[in-house]
């Protein structure tokens, strides 16, 4: 734990607010009633829950560009690094797999994927990326993993079908998971986070690394931020023409998706430096700041919290199902009643990482 200073306030503020909206879909009062934003999309298509993945993998992205471009400048041996690298990336990984435990320490049935493990990868991979290569190489890596891992998708059939599909549980990459991934999976035949779908979402942390080396080249701010939204527009228009023939699909995270994700983060990093840096309104930003200077500790204190809120009854129903059934009854809507409950979730993870912030202690994994 060290405290501290000279930290790019605009990037927390968005990945605190990433971080936030994050618990906030994943907590719901009652599962069985959610407005259609608050949810991933069945299958093809894009809510704003699906945008808040990619998000933070993109913050990631930029987070190796800004911290490992200074450790280079200081001429920080790259085996040191490396070895952190690793190490950070275990850390991650292993929080994620005990946080699929926490329920009920239920090995034979334990998923080795999920979020926290997807962020191990990707940040595996880009950090080793930056450290060896420069912006251009970037692009043509990111850009030949999303037309390779489209290739693959749309012209090698299923094996055992005979043909190319894209449907939930019959695609490659589900069959991929179903002979090659351990452990239980998210959707039993198939998980949103397996194993072909991790490599474009690798492009995801790409696109930030290339958004923080477009911070670091010294140009001035307002230049940096148009650069940001154009780029970002054309990414998302671009996620979308592609995404008419390769539909835009979290669940397969698809190349479309990559690219209009991407280009939506772009897009709000633009304007987070324009309102935060520039014109310093750091007072509406400030629950995202603090959210987003410990946001690994707040989304795995929102996982063990949610063991006492969620996993422990009281009188015959967990915390979640009681505050539901108290404001249900005295009138208000049953979707409206599970969002104020999420809401108010979300400030009691808070807590915690409003103290932590107090005292100046950010934790790093």
């Amino acid at each position: 734990m060290t405290s501290q200073a000279n930290r790019l306030i605009s990037l927390d503020a968005m990945r605190g607010f990433t971080i936030a909206a994050m618990i906030l879909v994943n907590f719901p009062g009652n599962e069985e009633f959610v407005y259609a934003p608050l949810k991933h999309t069945v299958w093809n298509g894009l809510t704003p829950t699906d945008i808040i993945a990619p998000f933070f993998l993109f913050i990631v992205g930029v987070s190796i560009a800004l911290a490992y471009t200074k450790r280079l400048k200081q001429e920080v041996s790259k085996g040191d690094m490396y070895k952190k690298i690793v190490i950070r990336s275990f850390k991650i990984f292993a929080i994620g797999i005990l946080l699929n435990l926490l329920w009920d320490f239920n090995f034979a049935e334990l998923r080795w994927t999920g979020t926290l493990p997807r962020i191990a990868i990707v940040f595996l991979a880009c950090a080793i990326l930056f450290l060896n290569t420069d912006w251009k190489k970037q692009v043509w890596i990111g850009g030949g993993i999303l037309v390779a891992y489209w290739l693959a998708m749309t012209l090698i059939p299923t094996p055992g079908v005979g043909k190319v599909m894209l449907e939930p549980g019959v695609n490659l990459a589900a069959w991929i998971d179903s002979k090659y991934l351990p452990g239980t999976m998210w959707q039993g035949t198939w998980d949103p986070e397996g194993i072909l779908s991790t490599f474009p979402s690798i492009v995801s942390g790409i696109t930030g690394m290339l958004a923080g080396t477009l911070i670091l080249n010294g140009k001035p701010r307002e230049e940096q931020v148009i650069h940001l939204m154009v780029i970002g527009f054309f990414m998302a228009i671009g996620g979308y023409v592609w995404g008419l023939t390769f539909p835009v699909n979290e669940n397969i995270w698809t190349s479309s998706f990559v690219l209009v994700t991407s280009g939506f983060a772009f897009l709000a990093l633009g304007v987070s430096i324009y309102l935060v840096d520039m014109k310093g309104y750091t007072h509406g930003t400030k629950f995202g700041i603090i959210y987003g200077a410990n946001a690994i500790t707040a989304y795995v204190m929102g996982d063990i919290l949610a063991a006492i809120f969620y996993g422990i009854n009281f009188g015959g129903e967990s915390l979640n199902i009681h505050f539901f059934n108290a404001f249900t009854s005295i009138g208000l809507g049953e979707k409206f009643t599970g969002m104020i409950y999420s809401l108010i979730y979300v400030f009691i993870v808070f807590i915690p990482t409003w103290i932590l912030f107090k005292k100046k202690i950010f934790i790093k994994l």
